[in-house]
């Protein structure tokens, strides 16, 4: 089926032995349906095909047999990126028209967590109640050696139909970030939680502070902090929204909790209601 999409998630690049690097990307369709795309190497996509955020995309798609969550769909033809990605102009009018305002947003995480486990959802925006933290903490900062022994096996066994240059594009590896960030929150009975924040923004963030403060990490990460934290939450100007994900492998585990961070939305608070 083709379906218009408006993206909405794009995690920051993960390995996958199958499809060499991946990107989680999901959003809505015109009546507000999540449907996350899988599988998508985003930075092997040419040109044409690499959408942003808030974009709407046009792509044939197809219900995967491999990922029962219900909202995953894989890619069954080309990917038509349809204009640009909608502005923040007038409080994310256009953003709020076209997503905000059609998805429900949840503020109960003992219920989502219920209906993932009963597979009736995957993907949700979350509002918690009350926020309690921004931490930051280091991880390993090599991927699995596993993993990229895979990929560049395949990388040296080489393609007879493609060249040496293509090869090696679709084989690049990101740079895997050395910290992991996570926000600490409340929901709306109290439950509190600390989920990791697998957002792209803020995996680029990091690297753009860190060139900008000359590899000092530090600064780098203080930065990050400041604008997860300081600007999105203790400013007060924002209503920031969660986008809540399952990881596949925890979702089929039916662990007790299985959402990770995949979206972080600062939306901006409306000035006035409108009257119409």
């Amino acid at each position: 089926m083709k379906e218009k999409i408006l993206i909405t998630v794009k995690s920051y690049p993960t390995l996958s032995k199958k499809y060499a690097e991946l990107v989680c990307t999901a959003g809505v369709n015109k009546a507000g349906q999540w449907r996350r795309i899988y599988p998508v190497q985003f930075r092997q996509l040419n040109s044409e095909e690499k959408y942003k955020k808030y974009q709407w995309i046009e792509v044939d798609l197809k219900k995967s047999t491999s990922d029962s969550r219900p909202e995953t769909y894989q890619v069954a033809g080309e990917l038509e990126l349809l204009n640009g990605p909608l502005p923040t102009i007038d409080s994310w009018r256009l953003r709020r028209e076209a997503f905000i305002n059609k998805v429900e947003i949840h503020e109960n995480l003992h219920n989502l967590i219920e209906d993932a486990h009963g597979n009736k959802l995957s993907l949700a925006v979350f509002r918690p109640y009350k926020w309690l933290g921004f931490e930051v903490e280091e991880v390993e900062r090599e991927w699995d050696k596993k993993k990229l022994a895979v990929l560049e096996a395949e990388k040296k066994q080489g393609n007879l139909f493609k060249d040496a240059e293509t090869v090696a594009q679709e084989f690049a590896v990101v740079k895997k970030l050395p910290y992991k960030f996570s926000y600490k929150f409340e929901d709306v009975r109290g439950k509190q939680s600390k989920l990791m924040i697998e957002d792209w923004e803020i995996g680029a963030l990091y690297w753009n502070c860190l060139r900008n403060s000359k590899a000092d990490e530090q600064q780098a990460v203080k930065k990050v902090r400041e604008k997860y934290w300081d600007d999105f939450i203790q400013k007060k100007e924002k209503d920031t929204l969660l986008i809540l994900g399952t990881t596949l492998e925890y979702h089929n585990k039916k662990s007790p909790n299985p959402f990770i961070i995949v979206g972080v939305i600062p939306l901006p608070h409306e000035i006035q209601q409108r009257l119409f």
